[in-house]
């Protein structure tokens, strides 16, 4: 009887590599003063989603062509995991200790835009009070952990159902 391949091995192995390239693309965006840009950080997303799709296609390698639909969504899903831990524990050390000024870029930036929809001072001032009481560090670990889990789960609901190939019950 051949072994099967841990999920759990393959899904570090990818959440590693996808960590690492988020970390050295954020880094890029946060020293060329593009961090604060939606639509690249965004980008990030795509890393994710690359990941997941190559752990799921090493771990149905692995074993024989065979993946089925709820291996693969735990795959993805701890992928993900992986990533979100990482990514967050790289943005927290970040923020922390090599650029103390990025939370406040980011408050500069959000009140811009709020005064470009014409909001008055006073809910801009509310909206940047709420806005900082989930800046602080524990909160925001936790946060950038959970947005990466959850889009990772969705994600995973999607390519698992592409990828899956079950094995044959008579084989």
């Amino acid at each position: 009887m051949e072994e099967k391949t841990s999920t759990a091995r393959v899904a570090l192995k990818y959440g590693v590599l996808a960590a690492v390239v988020t970390m050295i693309y954020s880094t890029i965006l946060y020293v060329t003063g593009l961090g604060q840009n939606k639509t690249l950080a965004s980008l990030s997303y795509v890393f994710m989603l690359v990941g997941i799709v190559w752990a799921m296609r090493e771990f149905r390698e692995k074993n024989g062509g065979f993946m089925s639909y709820g291996e693969g969504l735990g795959l993805g899903s701890l992928t993900s995991a992986v990533l979100g831990l990482l990514s967050s524990a790289f943005t927290m050390f970040y923020i922390q200790f090599i650029d103390n000024d990025l939370l406040a870029a980011g408050i500069d930036q959000m009140r811009e835009d709020l005064e470009r929809k014409g909001m008055d001072d006073a809910q801009i001032e509310q909206a940047i009070e709420v806005s900082q009481k989930f800046m602080s560090p524990g909160i925001m670990f936790v946060t950038v952990i959970l947005g990466y889990v959850v889009m990772g789960f969705i994600v995973s609901l999607i390519i698992a159902a592409i990828m899956r190939k079950e094995k044959p019950v008579f084989e």
